[in-house]
């Protein structure tokens, strides 16, 4: 019997007071808002739970970025769900480190650093576009062994979830779709959205199935 293709969830933590105001937030461990609580919860209700997109018993793994507002986004998913899935919090899927632009909004970083742009530029004492692509494409092939194990080899279950963050999740769709890493400039990735990645007829063929689904 053929099974049905593997896909990945990839969603962005909930609101913070930098990501509404449009500071930079990298290795700054900030909580959630109220709003970003409550938006968290009322979308679990719709999508999480047997026969719902994200389903618990098709969820095999979950990658969580260690700072506090990804992983209360984890915890509020599955605070009703009878046990959380198997997970592993990993700096793998940290934001962008942007070291000296920590903190500031962009209009502030051109003030000192006219023309910049972080997709081609990178961080000063951060991580370049280089670095970047380099830590997501080793996420993705994590992502695709396990697809490969479920879908070629009959093992595990259908679908990875990893919960991050804004360019972090930019930088893997345009690298899911073998794109070059700017490309994730053309993409939209709201707090608490749920991005769906998946194949199209076979594992060869990723594609990008749908961008911040139930976002606010």
């Amino acid at each position: 019997m053929l099974l049905p293709l593997p896909r990945l969830f990839l969603i962005r933590h909930g609101e913070t007071e930098w990501s509404k105001s449009g500071k930079h937030t990298g290795r700054t461990d900030i909580p959630l808002t109220d709003h970003g609580i409550t938006t968290i919860r009322d979308v679990v209700p719709k999508v999480v739970g047997t026969g719902k997109l994200i389903s618990p018993d098709s969820l095999g793994y979950v990658f969580v970025s260690p700072r506090q507002r990804a992983s209360k986004t984890f915890d509020l998913l599955f605070e009703n769900a009878p046990e959380k899935p198997p997970h592993e919090v990993t700096e793998d899927v940290r934001e962008w480190d942007y070291g000296d632009w920590e903190g500031l909004k962009p209009a502030e970083i051109i003030e000192r650093q006219p023309g910049w742009f972080i997709w081609t530029d990178g961080c000063p004492n951060g991580e370049s576009p280089d670095e970047m692509s380099a830590r997501v494409d080793k996420v993705i092939e994590k992502v695709r062994t396990i697809h490969h194990q479920y879908y070629v080899e009959g093992k595990g279950r259908r679908d990875v979830m990893i919960i991050a963050h804004g360019h972090f999740s930019r930088v893997f769709i345009a690298r899911w779709a073998r794109a070059p890493l700017p490309l994730g400039y053309h993409f939209k990735v709201q707090p608490a959205g749920i991005s769906l990645l998946s194949y199209n007829h076979h594992l060869d063929l990723p594609v990008v199935a749908g961008l911040n689904l139930h976002a606010y």
